[in-house]
């Protein structure tokens, strides 16, 4: 088990392949080229930021910490409010209403598809800038270079890192899925303890809720998960939590929570992906498409 506090981390500059200006806080890794490479993040974006309307071939959970983000006709996710976003489902175009910070789970979801890593990210990022430029979320390739003239910066990224064209999921679930956790009531799983319940996603199941404990009050988590104190302060596994401590639990891992003062915190769940094949590995020296 890890624990890390935001608030001992710099932010770093980010998501170049992306318009505008986006700064995060690193918090965990998975393990790259796996199907279930992860990645957790605080990130910053500023008023300026911008992406297409694009997919991906991996999955997020969002958790809106403060400011408005705007999804365009996927709708606005405000302060409290929490995301689902399916691999293989259109979203955006996304921009921000002001500044805004998120916590972003992204995830290798049910196709196998995996996750790049932010080193792999800005390895290809590199490579491809040989080739092209990337302006607004989108990658413009030289005249002078065959291949796409466009391509979402993403993609384009991962189809040079991989050396083959990415192949979408279908999307299990069509549209990102927004919900107002303010709008649910607390149902009681203990003295003291209580839930609310987001979702249970894909046969692989990955998972999200959010749980409060009283003053006082313990709880036992699960590992394959990572857990985000909203607010509050306590102890897990005799490690001390405050608000915006990060947690990740491996497979086998049990933490127990112990509240010291009213705590609220979100439970990320990631899916089990045992048995999954896939094929993932790195194309070696990328070539140009």
């Amino acid at each position: 088990m890890k624990i890390i506090h935001a608030d001992d981390i710099e932010w770093k500059r980010g998501l170049q392949h992306r318009g505008g200006t986006f700064h995060f806080r690193h918090m965990f890794d998975g393990t790259p080229d796996t199907p279930g490479n992860f990645q957790f993040n605080i990130g910053r974006i500023e008023g300026d930021f911008e992406s297409p309307r694009h997919r991906h071939n991996f999955e997020q959970f969002r958790f809106q910490i403060d400011g408005v983000m705007n999804f365009a006709r996927n709708g606005k996710m405000g302060p409290g409010s929490f995301g689902y976003f399916p691999e293989g489902a259109f979203y955006g175009p996304q921009s921000a209403d002001g500044t805004g910070t998120t916590a972003v789970l992204q995830f290798g979801g049910a196709s196998g598809s995996g996750y790049l890593s932010r080193a792999q990210v800005r390895e290809g990022q590199k490579e491809l800038e040989k080739f092209g430029h990337f302006e607004g979320g989108v990658f413009r390739r030289n005249e002078d270079v065959e291949g796409k003239r466009n391509r979402d910066g993403y993609q384009a990224i991962w189809e040079h890192y991989r050396g083959r064209e990415m192949d979408y999921p279908k999307p299990r679930v069509r549209d990102p899925v927004l919900i107002d956790p303010e709008n649910y009531e607390w149902a009681a799983l203990a003295p003291g303890v209580y839930e609310k319940p987001m979702g249970v996603f894909t046969e692989r199941r990955c998972e999200a809720n959010f749980i409060r404990l009283d003053h006082g009050a313990s709880w036992t988590g699960k590992g394959r998960s990572i857990y985000l104190v909203v607010a509050g302060a306590g102890s897990v596994n005799g490690h001390i939590y405050g608000t915006l401590s990060g947690i990740h639990a491996d497979e086998g891992d049990t933490p127990v929570f112990a509240a010291s003062d009213d705590s609220v915190i979100l439970h990320l769940g990631l899916p089990d992906l045992a048995g999954l094949e896939s094929s993932l590995g790195h194309c070696g020296a990328m070539a140009a498409e």
